[in-house]
């Protein structure tokens, strides 16, 4: 089957030629690879599409291209073009990104599409997609396009994107989502599944080597983003006197620079930059504790955060603000915040420390759910579903 995977995936050439660190998205990067590595080694054939967005507004044309370091021999990468004018920025990369589906499918024919998240690029493309070429689309959801704090983020800033994401919405014939809340805003008689995650190789082999060998660390891996409570945390790792342990933080973007300054002259505070799927795999598997200070949402379960389900599938006990509820079995896993203000930050990693509550991990569930295997299962079975159901409508 050919699949093409429309998703605002960002890889390292283009990291390199666009100024992209305020969009930044690495859950986003990760997820997109491992999802499309598993569809490769089922026998399908991906190509991804990329809007590559810039929002950094100048008056500058970025061209197309096609990724000279792409992260698979037999996945290639398209990134559209790209002019990050105020009012021509999205329609520009919509219709770039268009025009590189119609290219691609007429030098060989897609069999179904695959959007990330309802941004315009990937609706307008979706709409092309069904009314033009007769294909199914199926949506991987993963922040909720509705949510007024979301509309903002993900470029909704007219009517008719809105009104058009919300008819596509209707219209997908299958849907894979990090939450249950997600799910239902799809038509309940679609193929679907809840996908929260997905464990790569890289941590189930690292998870097996490194019990042993575990430091009195808490990590935190991702952007440097500021709905991420990162300026909180290192402000909380201050308040706290936890003798032995370290803050270890991985990852870039808009407030690295931010959080050296406010980290400068604290030795057990330790930056690690940005690392790649094996580096980041031996980092979690290092630590006791993994945390997620995420902002609180305005709609409980609207998104949920990658890195949970990587912390846990890694042996970290997981501190989190609360994202939608989980299964039990995960929970066991995890402690949850109200918040994530400096001052509960503290209070929390003092009680989850002192009471040695780390110990407690949910790593056999994660991985069993989210792993490799589970995961290109529940892939397979969907894009068969969805397959069988638009053949019949021809």
């Amino acid at each position: 089957m050919r699949i093409a995977y429309i998703a605002p995936y960002q890889g390292p050439a283009l990291v390199k030629r666009r100024p992209i660190i305020r969009n930044l998205s690495l859950a986003g990067r990760v997820k997109v690879e491992r999802i499309a590595e598993l569809l490769q080694q089922n026998s399908h054939d991906v190509e991804i599409l990329s809007q590559g967005e810039v929002i950094e507004r100048q008056f500058k044309v970025y061209p197309g291209f096609s990724d000279p370091e792409a992260f698979h021999a037999k996945i290639p990468v398209y990134y559209s073009s790209a002019f990050p004018v105020r009012f021509l920025n999205g329609l520009w990369s919509s219709l770039s990104l268009l025009r590189i589906l119609r290219v691609r499918h007429r030098i060989a024919p897609y069999d179904v599409v695959l959007i990330y998240n309802l941004k315009p690029p990937q609706v307008i493309c979706a709409r092309y997609a069904m009314r033009r070429l007769g294909l199914p689309v199926i949506l991987e959801y993963e922040d909720d396009a509705f949510v007024s704090a979301r509309k903002r983020v993900c470029g909704f800033t007219s009517g008719f994107y809105l009104s058009a994401a919300k008819r596509l919405l209707s219209a997908v014939a299958g849907c894979l989502a990090v939450s249950p809340h997600l799910l239902s805003q799809t038509p309940s008689s679609i193929p679907k599944f809840l996908l929260r995650g997905v464990v790569g190789d890289e941590i189930v082999s690292a998870n097996k080597q490194a019990n042993s060998s575990r430091k009195d660390w808490i990590v935190f891996s991702g952007t440097h983003y500021r709905a991420y409570g990162l300026k909180q945390l290192i402000s909380a790792w201050k308040m706290v006197d936890l003798p032995g342990w370290e803050l270890h933080i991985a990852g870039h973007g808009e407030m690295t620079n931010t959080m050296h300054r406010m980290a400068h002259g604290n030795k057990s505070i330790v930056f690690h930059g940005l690392l790649n799927r094996q580096e980041n795999a031996r980092f979690l598997c290092s630590a006791k504790i993994g945390i997620n200070p995420h902002d609180v949402g305005q709609t409980p379960g609207n998104v949920f955060a990658f890195k949970i389900i990587e912390y846990l599938a890694a042996s970290n006990h997981v501190i989190t603000t609360r994202m939608g509820v989980l299964e039990p079995q995960l929970e066991s896993g995890v402690t949850y915040m109200a918040d994530n203000s400096a001052e509960t930050i503290a209070a929390t990693l003092r009680q989850v420390i002192e009471s040695h509550r780390y110990e407690r991990t949910a790593t056999q569930t994660a991985q069993d759910a989210y792993g490799p295997e589970a995961v290109a299962i529940s892939l397979d079975n969907i894009l068969t579903e969805v397959m069988i159901r638009n053949a019949g409508k021809s």
